[in-house]
């Protein structure tokens, strides 16, 4: 090869790399920008959700439970559905949904326990009535001191849904995949009519056969709020759970212009309260991309119903935690299984207040109580 030839190859290799690299710096600005106008997006979207004044003044923790190095290392949030037919957080309304999310910041894991709405608890000032109670009695704050006191836990953060967002936000996913019973089918159907006129969102009837179905965002949402099949409110809670579950999944599979309508809709004044920080949420929605929902379950784990109860407790129809005691610590081994747990002065006083009241103590505690816990393999 000659000189010149030699010459011409070596600066045509060097245009290469330059090219190369000129590429690979405009990828990498795309990137960025893309990055940008991301978090662009989120930061204004953020902007529009209702913040909760939580007064923490009010927010009770039971002694020593803050103390306890079990619980650190974890963020735990409450997660509020209300029971509402408005475009609103009201805090008025009872809780229809409640759940306990417990991040493991460390194995990148989520935990989720479903407190049954009609579980007898002390919701506050010595008052023992259904736990849905408690936030329209006093709002966030005595919804969290009555997790944090009757559960000897120490959670400061929560967030409050409208179901009318979670409509909306299904559809923007395409959808959600469900195996049905003929019985839920049925009473899905019936929901279904609720939830449309409510949310004016359209859907379709499905035939009452049992089998895999694709549902819409006003069907997803009525199959969670099914509770007149077998295991009443516990297979409801679990179908929430499953709904949580889905979505979580169908949102990692999202593109940007996915999600991007998701946070318009999402984050509208009124649909969403926390008291979370935007750089808090910001930072909690970019790690639960890589984190799991590991496991799932409902609380209490052991529970008497029916006319029984209903007959011990005056006519209260509720679901009794048989005991109080039993059921935190089993709550305890189920976030932190590798910890030991001794309950607090606190839960022992209101179990057995609650004792008391029923009739029904440690010799009644079911022994093949179904608490619906399941792995994630169950929603998949």
């Amino acid at each position: 090869m000659g000189k010149n030839n030699m010459k011409l190859s070596k600066q045509m290799k060097k245009r290469r790399r330059r090219r190369g690299l000129f590429i690979f710096e405009v990828i990498v600005l795309l990137v960025l920008i893309g990055g940008l106008i991301v978090y662009a997006k989120v930061n204004g979207a953020l902007g529009r959700i209702t913040g909760g004044n939580l007064d923490m003044t009010k927010v009770g923790v039971n002694e020593g439970v803050s103390d306890n190095e079990a619980l650190h290392g974890f963020t735990t949030i409450a997660l509020v559905g209300l029971d509402t037919r408005t475009d609103s957080t009201d805090s008025s309304e009872n809780s229809d949904t409640m759940i306990i999310a417990s991040i493991d910041n460390d194995n990148k894991n989520v935990k989720l326990v479903s407190l049954y709405r009609d579980t007898y608890l002390n919701i506050g000032n010595d008052v023992y009535t259904k736990a849905n109670a408690a936030y329209a009695t006093g709002g966030p704050e005595q919804f969290l001191t009555m997790l944090n006191k009757n559960l000897d836990l120490d959670i400061s953060n929560y967030v409050t849904v409208n179901f009318n967002v979670m409509v909306k936000v299904i559809d923007l996913l395409g959808g959600l995949d469900f195996d049905l019973t003929e019985a839920e089918i049925v009473h899905m159907n019936n929901y279904c009519k609720e939830t449309s006129r409510v949310t004016g969102e359209s859907y379709d009837e499905i035939p009452e056969e049992a089998g895999s179905y694709h549902l819409n965002g006003v069907q997803s949402v009525s199959y969670a709020r099914i509770r007149y099949t077998e295991g009443g409110d516990f297979t409801r809670t679990q179908r929430q759970r499953s709904v949580i579950y889905k979505m979580v999944a169908a949102a990692k599979n999202a593109d940007l212009a996915e999600l991007s309508k998701i946070l318009d809709v999402a984050f509208q004044p009124d649909m969403v309260e926390t008291n979370l920080t935007k750089s808090e949420v910001l930072k909690m929605g970019m790690n639960m991309l890589s984190y799991d929902i590991a496991e799932q379950t409902g609380f209490p784990f052991y529970h008497l119903e029916g006319a029984t109860v209903t007959a011990a407790m005056n006519g209260k129809d509720c679901v009794l935690p048989v005991t109080l005691k039993a059921n935190v610590i089993a709550l305890h081994e189920f976030l932190h299984p590798e910890a030991a747990y001794l309950p607090s002065a606190t839960v022992e006083e209101y179990s057995n207040e609650i004792v008391d009241r029923s009739g029904y103590g440690e010799d009644d505690i079911p022994q093949n109580s179904d608490n619906g816990q399941l792995s994630t393999e169950a929603f998949q």
